[in-house]
């Protein structure tokens, strides 16, 4: 075990060598073993003093001073959108590139806000992190410079709000675990589809027992970015591809997890009474990725690492099943897969949205008068919406007419700015921690070692190293 876990600190020193000192080198190495037929990748012991951050809160603020550092394709409607939410002072912008971050300045001025500092270049972000007015640094950069601006926010005494995947290696996973729990501060991800009007309702339908026990939950992120592919940021004329292209030919498996994965993981109350226990994936082949190199760069490519379509297979301590599905290649409907299967009742969003409940077996739970229904078909309109009113999340009631106003993927984008504010306004654990973070993420690396070894089960880290049961169900702190 010491020898193991010596060299897991190898490891993790060599990987996050200092920025300034040699470029960063993310890559799917974090140590693991084979027990019997599974993958188990090392858990590492945590630090003497250091205790465990779930129901994590902070000193409560009379006003979140805000940076944000990423002002390319979802920064600017961020800056946008913090504008519209009280008791926020935005103090910095940051960018590569300066005259992204000075566009971002007209976004200020346009409401009557004061300006922000500029900070610009490959470290521009290691400034602002230095500065003693930041309360939160936002993180709208490329998936590259996610966990890096990250880290040196929370080293530098900042809360941190990330987009996703907040973290794309069990080694990013791990670090910020560990500076969370070290630093006792927030290290929220990004996860708008969290607060969809659909997701929100079913989850207050599924916490008052609606469905039953849910039993099997699907989600996912299919989504063809072919309109998208050269709309990502490129480093400089002789850089072709874009990151994000360039991303999945260098990286194999679910690479954008968390769309699909976050809604349903609160469903099932993972970490807070279950937890995702054993993963198998599978994926195609590449049979475009190579064929859209060649389109936008001009030269043939002989290796293309991700598949176009990848499944992932999950099943929890508790005996539930989370399938969730990746596909950013191939043309079809935008579809997130949302999915609840309940011993009384079914939700269904994509591609067709509803509810199947058996009102029998419900009874009481029920105050509207239904006909009877035995869920073998969705319910009609006027019953969906009777339900939908009689089962309004309270995040709904509270936010939605303004999300509506303000925007933001239909409004979602708003609301989850505005909890996280909330929260840290008023020293309330944030709706999704660290813990979600790196479950949520983890995927990437854990569906490599499946897909590359076989399609072999891969056991999932328990991040929180053994508090998974401490908390009973999942809630919205007010």
């Amino acid at each position: 075990m010491k020898k193991c876990f010596c060299f897991l600190l190898i490891v993790m020193a060599m990987t996050l060598a200092g920025a300034q000192n040699a470029p960063y080198n993310q890559a799917y190495n974090w140590p693991w073993k084979w027990e019997g037929n599974a993958i188990v990748t090392s858990i590492p012991d945590r630090p003497s003093g250091q205790r465990h951050a779930l129901g994590l809160r902070a000193p409560k603020m009379e006003t979140v001073r805000v940076a944000f550092v990423g002002l390319g394709m979802r920064g600017p409607d961020a800056v946008e959108r913090f504008t519209h939410i009280p008791g926020t002072e935005i103090v910095a912008l940051c960018d590569y590139e300066k005259e992204r971050a000075e566009n971002c300045q007209k976004i200020l001025a346009r409401v009557g806000r004061n300006a922000a500092a500029i900070y610009y270049g490959e470290q521009g972000y290691e400034d602002l992190c230095k500065r003693d007015d930041v309360d939160l640094v936002y993180i709208a950069t490329d998936w590259h410079h996610h966990f890096l601006v990250a880290k040196c926010a929370l080293e530098n005494g900042k809360h941190v709000a990330i987009e996703v995947p907040s973290a794309m290696t069990l080694t990013e996973c791990w670090t910020l675990v560990d500076l969370v729990e070290k630093t006792r501060l927030h290290c929220m991800i990004l996860e708008n589809c969290c607060y969809d009007q659909f997701e929100l309702n079913t989850l207050n339908m599924a916490q008052q027992g609606l469905f039953g026990e849910v039993v099997r939950v699907q989600g996912a992120y299919i989504h063809t970015l072919d309109e998208y592919w050269m709309a990502y940021w490129k480093n400089g004329q002789s850089d072709k591809l874009g990151w994000r292209l360039r991303y999945n030919k260098e990286f194999r498996g679910d690479l954008y997890p968390t769309h699909g994965l976050g809604p349903v993981a609160q469903l099932l109350n993972i970490h807070r009474g279950d937890r995702m226990e054993t993963l198998v994936a599978m994926d195609t082949r590449s049979f475009r990725g190579k064929d859209l190199v060649k389109q936008y760069s001009g030269e043939d490519c002989v290796d293309f690492q991700n598949g176009d379509h990848t499944t992932t297979l999950i099943r929890t301590a508790l005996g539930k099943v989370i399938e969730i599905q990746h596909n950013v290649m191939t043309p079809q409907p935008y579809n997130r897969l949302y999915q609840l299967t309940g011993t009384k009742g079914f939700a269904n969003k994509y591609p067709i949205s509803g509810y199947a409940i058996d009102t029998k077996a419900v009874g009481e739970k029920l105050k509207v008068h239904y006909d009877d229904l035995s869920g073998h078909s969705f319910m009609s309109e006027e019953q969906r919406a009777a339900l939908e009113t009689e089962y309004e999340s309270p995040i709904l009631k509270e936010y939605y007419e303004k999300a509506k106003q303000v925007g933001g993927h239909g409004g979602m984008d708003y609301i989850m700015d505005a909890r996280l504010v909330y929260c840290l306004r008023n020293g309330l654990p944030l709706d999704m921690d660290v813990y979600d973070l790196a479950e949520w993420c983890c995927l990437a690396e854990l569906g490599y070692l499946s897909l590359s070894n076989g399609f072999a089960p891969v056991a999932v880290p328990d991040f929180t190293r053994g508090h998974w049961q401490d908390v009973k169900g999942y809630t919205h702190a007010y």
